[in-house]
C-alpha cells in the first residue's frame, strides 16, 4: 500500500465503467496519456495486467475484474467518509437553491437524492426556471446553481458537470402530415416552423433550439409552446425523457436524425461558488456516471 495515489484508482474505475481511455480522460478532466499513465503505474504496483488494450476494444482482465469487485464498494465507503468530512468542515450544512428547466427527470432527481443522503444537514430547495430565461436566475443570484439545456455562452456563468445526452424528439399536433413518422431528418425538420423561447433567452441558445428557417411562434414557458403545438401553430424540439414527461393526446413526439443530442448542464455565477454549490456538481457527476 506504500505511496497508493488515490487517482490511479479513479482511473481504474472510470476505465472500468467507460472502457474507453478517452472517455474516461474526460471524465476525470486530464488527457487520454494520463489515463494511461496511471492505469500503468497501478498494475505496476499490483503486478497484474488490469486491462487488455487493443486498437478496437478495451476490457477488464479476469484479475481487472476481481479487483473492480473488490474497489467499487472500499472506494464509495472512503469517498463518503470524505464527503461528510469536508461537509462538516467546510460549511455545507445550511441551504441550496437550486433551478431546473424543463422537467426534473431521473439524473436530476438521482443528484438530489444522493446529495440530501450526503448533506442531510442541507436543505435543498428546487425551483423551475422559465423557458425564456434560462440564466437569469442564477444571474440575479435567485437560485445557487441551476440545471439548464446547453448550450452555454454567458461570460458571468461557470459550466459544471454536463449531463443526460438525448436524442431529440419533434412535438407535433396529431393533425400534422408528419406526426405519423416514425422519424425525421434534420434537413426535414430544417422546414417544419419550430415554436422557440422569447427573449430573454439568447439568441444562439434560441436558435440552437429551433433551427429552422420557417417563422414560428416564440413562447415563455414550455406549457405554452406544446398549447401551440397542439393547436398547430407549429413544432417545437424536446429531448426524449421530456416529450414522455409532458405526453397528451393532441401531440405526437416525432425522433429525429441527424441533429446534435439535447444536454443538460450545471451553471452557476462565477462569484458564487460555494461549498454547497461544489458538492452538489459532483452528486451531479456521479449520479450521471451511475446512470451510465
Amino acid at each position: 500500500m506504500a505511496g497508493l495515489e488515490i487517482r490511479e484508482l479513479e482511473s481504474f474505475l472510470a476505465l472500468a465503467e467507460e472502457l474507453h481511455f478517452g472517455r474516461a480522460g474526460e471524465r476525470l478532466y486530464v488527457s487520454q496519456s494520463r489515463v494511461s499513465q496511471l492505469l500503468r503505474a497501478l498494475e505496476s504496483r499490483i503486478g497484474a495486467r488490469l486491462v487488455d488494450r487493443t486498437s478496437r476494444r478495451v476490457r477488464l482482465t479476469p484479475a481487472g475484474e476481481r479487483f473492480l469487485a473488490d474497489l467499487r464498494p472500499a472506494y464509495e465507503t472512503l469517498r463518503t467518509a470524505v464527503e461528510v468530512a469536508r461537509s462538516e468542515a467546510r460549511g455545507v450544512d445550511g441551504r441550496l437553491r437550486l433551478g431546473f428547466q424543463g422537467t426534473a427527470d431521473a439524473p436530476v432527481m438521482g443528484a438530489i437524492t444522493a446529495f440530501q443522503d450526503r448533506h442531510p444537514g442541507c436543505v435543498t430547495e428546487i425551483a423551475e426556471i422559465p423557458l425564456s430565461d434560462p440564466f437569469g436566475a442564477v444571474q440575479r443570484g435567485e437560485v445557487d446553481a441551476a440545471i439548464v439545456l446547453l448550450p452555454v455562452a454567458e461570460p458571468d456563468l461557470t459550466l459544471g458537470p454536463v449531463f443526460s445526452r438525448q436524442r431529440q424528439t419533434v412535438a407535433f399536433s396529431v393533425r400534422h402530415p408528419y406526426a405519423a413518422s416514425a422519424s425525421l431528418t434534420a434537413a426535414e425538420v430544417a422546414t417544419v416552423p419550430l415554436i422557440t423561447a422569447s427573449p430573454p433567452a439568447p439568441a444562439y441558445w434560441r436558435e440552437a433550439h429551433a433551427p429552422s428557417s420557417a417563422p414560428a411562434p416564440s413562447v415563455t414557458t414550455l406549457q405554452e409552446g406544446l398549447t401551440l403545438v397542439a393547436a398547430g401553430r407549429g413544432a417545437m424540439l424536446l429531448c426524449r425523457p421530456t416529450a414522455e414527461y409532458h405526453g397528451r393526446k393532441d401531440v405526437v413526439f416525432v425522433p429525429v436524425d441527424g441533429l446534435p443530442d439535447s444536454v443538460l448542464g450545471m451553471v452557476w455565477h462565477r462569484d458564487g461558488e460555494t461549498e454547497r454549490v461544489r458538492a452538489f456538481a459532483r452528486a451531479v457527476s456521479d449520479a450521471d456516471a451511475d446512470a451510465q
